[in-house]
């Protein structure tokens, strides 16, 4: 089942699936979805009959005791469990205690008056264990951890109409650019950028550029593109406007050094024949951000590349070895890149 299916179902008052599982780390939708499912619960009902147990503080039995009851005085009860890293291959020891045997007998019959919200911000779950079987056998999942740029734009698009407003193409354009495709980041940008352009209601280019700030990531991509260009001037000028806003030269440097091992990658498999779709599912990288590395990887030389990815991961050994400023450091590594220098 897709979310806008999903929300579709909620925001109706279609049938409920007994068990649901959303899967994914975007913390937008899984608010969303979770604000949909409590208004399926009339207002009045949904101090008895709606609840969420987060699994880091909460034994499960008590988030299938609720469950397992008759809804209060309604037809429908809904209970959503957060954080269940018992489904995952985690090693990390949760403060609770978990009895995964309730809930595999639960999964066997469970309430048909009762819809049980599994909330897994997680990229994978452990499909060896039992418990991850028997759940995925019974629940409808939702998936919203694989969100393509087509995607977002419609569900961005989607919510500005229903708003009442419209975003010029060029602007759209720019705040995905912005955020890196992020729904989450897009999502928390729009209701200042409407309130910036009432009564108008139209996002024109220069209200996304005035008011939204680029991502790290988008800022280090600018300055992949500086470093390769080999203007060193304008390379060290960005890096020092970063330090400037506080970011951390190490956290810099490896955004960096990661952006180049991306682009290495891209470049290596694009000429082996993979598509971006399956670059995206193999790198495990959001599918716009591997679209960017497609278009900047055709415009340079393996050699540069890996020139300066090795010459970043020396960057890093002296950042931790050495007093030197991480600016000099970023200063010589710039010299010596832009004149064909590996040491």
């Amino acid at each position: 089942m897709t979310i806008n299916e999903l929300l579709n179902t909620l925001a109706t008052g279609g049938q409920l699936a007994p068990v649901y599982l959303i899967m994914g780390q975007a913390d937008y939708l899984q608010r969303r979805l979770k604000a949909a499912f409590k208004a399926v619960v009339p207002a009045e009902e949904q101090t008895m009959n709606f609840a969420t147990y987060d699994m880091d503080t909460v034994p499960l039995a008590v988030a299938l005791d609720d469950a397992m009851a008759a809804p209060f005085f309604g037809e429908r009860r809904v209970v959503c469990i957060d954080n269940p890293q018992f489904l995952t291959g985690e090693t990390k020891k949760q403060k609770v205690e978990h009895d995964v045997g309730s809930l595999q007998t639960y999964l066997t019959a469970p309430m048909e008056s009762t819809a049980l919200v599994f909330f897994a911000p997680y990229e994978k779950l452990d499909g060896r264990k039992k418990v991850t079987k028997e759940l995925k056998k019974v629940a409808t999942t939702v998936d919203i951890g694989h969100f393509s740029e087509r995607d977002v734009r419609q569900f961005v698009t989607m919510q500005l109409k229903q708003d009442g407003y419209t975003m010029e193409g060029p602007a759209l354009n720019e705040l995905i650019q912005r955020t890196d495709a992020d729904l989450t980041l897009m999502m928390a940008e729009l209701p200042k950028l409407e309130l910036f352009t009432y009564p108008k209601k139209s996002i024109a280019a220069d209200a996304v550029n005035g008011l939204v700030a680029q991502t790290l990531t988008q800022n280090v991509f600018d300055l992949v593109n500086q470093v390769l260009a080999r203007d060193t001037a304008k390379a060290v000028t960005l890096y020092r406007e970063l330090l400037l806003a506080k970011e951390e030269p190490l956290k810099i440097n490896a955004i960096l050094q990661g952006q180049f091992r991306l682009l290495i990658q891209t470049k290596v498999l694009a000429k082996q024949g993979y598509s971006q779709g399956k670059l995206a599912s193999l790198l495990k990288v959001h599918p716009y951000r591997i679209k960017l590395a497609l278009q900047s990887q055709r415009r340079f030389r393996l050699t540069d590349l890996n020139q300066a990815y090795l010459g970043l991961f020396r960057v890093e050994k002296q950042m931790k070895s050495t007093s030197m400023e991480p600016e000099m450091l970023f200063s010589l590594f710039m010299t010596q890149f832009a004149n064909g220098q590996s040491a």
